[in-house]
């Protein structure tokens, strides 16, 4: 009996990982003048971002209940386990559509052993317990262990990020007009974080500069042992500024190991241009603590 994971497209992994790792990718649907394509699979985030550049604002859906019927279909037909770590609820109906859509399978195929987890994270904070669970599961570690640990690692995941543009989030209802208002005045630089699943405006910054310093504070504040974690960075197409905030992270934490990765279709449509997110543990799990 083998463990099949699934993530989807908003765990903002890149392609070769699904693969590498035999992940089950459900991609969320990116909309673009009036075309649908599929995260990861017919567009990518630079297409994205591009877009964005000329002038276009891309949409999104959440994961086809077609796709996700066919592999919950096969995988109560393969008689192995499942585990689905899903996007955050409160930014996505994902996993809502992947509880039902398991529930119907259950009806024609009662021996459907799936387990769903709301993760209540976003882009490579979420990704980082994806990477986590299929780690332990190439371990050869029982479904249960890696279901705990994954709840665990969501429920202690800290996102950090600043976007170049708020008005992106609020074109798509995910953060409030009002909070966006201000953002393009005086160079003001936000600091956004998630709470309870949800993305919540934290600070507003005059310049990089204080920006960039604020995040490492913030992170001194709230991380734990940062340096015997991996720290996950993604960034809106802009290398330069992820590079930056890396040197920085090394030089005050001692940190050596990062993924590092582009903000995918599904999130960048939402974020815009000059995206930048960090995403580190508050606490660290027992096994990992002495």
């Amino acid at each position: 009996m083998k463990l099949q994971l699934f993530a989807d497209s908003a765990s903002d992994l890149p392609k070769e990982f699904f693969k590498e790792n035999e992940v089950a990718l459900l991609s969320l649907r990116v909309h673009i003048d009036d075309e649908e394509h599929e995260d990861l699979v017919t567009i990518q985030s630079k297409q994205v971002f591009d877009a964005i550049r000329s002038g276009q604002q891309p949409k999104t859906s959440q994961a086809s209940p077609q796709q996700m019927q066919e592999y919950f279909t096969e995988l109560a037909l393969s008689g192995n386990p499942g585990l689905y770590i899903a996007f955050s609820s409160q930014l996505s109906g994902t996993y809502q559509t992947a509880v039902m859509v398991r529930d119907q399978v259950k009806e024609e195929h009662p021996s459907l052993d799936l387990v769903i987890i709301d993760s209540m994270c976003a882009s490579l904070g979420y990704g980082l317990v994806v990477h986590r669970a299929a780690q332990l599961a190439k371990e050869g570690k029982s479904r249960d262990l890696i279901v705990e640990d994954a709840e665990f690692h969501c429920q202690h995941m800290e996102h950090l990020f600043t976007v170049g543009d708020l008005d992106y989030l609020a074109r798509g209802g995910r953060v409030s007009k009002a909070s966006a208002f201000i953002g393009g005045l005086l160079n003001i630089k936000p600091l956004l974080h998630v709470e309870d699943g949800k993305l919540v405006p934290l600070e507003k910054l005059r310049g990089r500069k204080k920006l960039l310093k604020r995040i490492i504070e913030v992170m001194r504040d709230r991380g734990a042992s940062l340096d015997r974690q991996m720290i996950g960075i993604s960034h809106g197409d802009d290398e330069e500024l992820a590079n930056e905030m890396i040197v920085m992270i090394k030089e005050e934490f001692g940190v050596e190991s990062f993924y590092v990765n582009m903000i995918g279709s599904a999130i960048g449509a939402h974020t815009g241009t000059g995206t930048l997110a960090i995403f580190f543990l508050n606490e660290l799990p027992k096994q990992h603590s002495s």
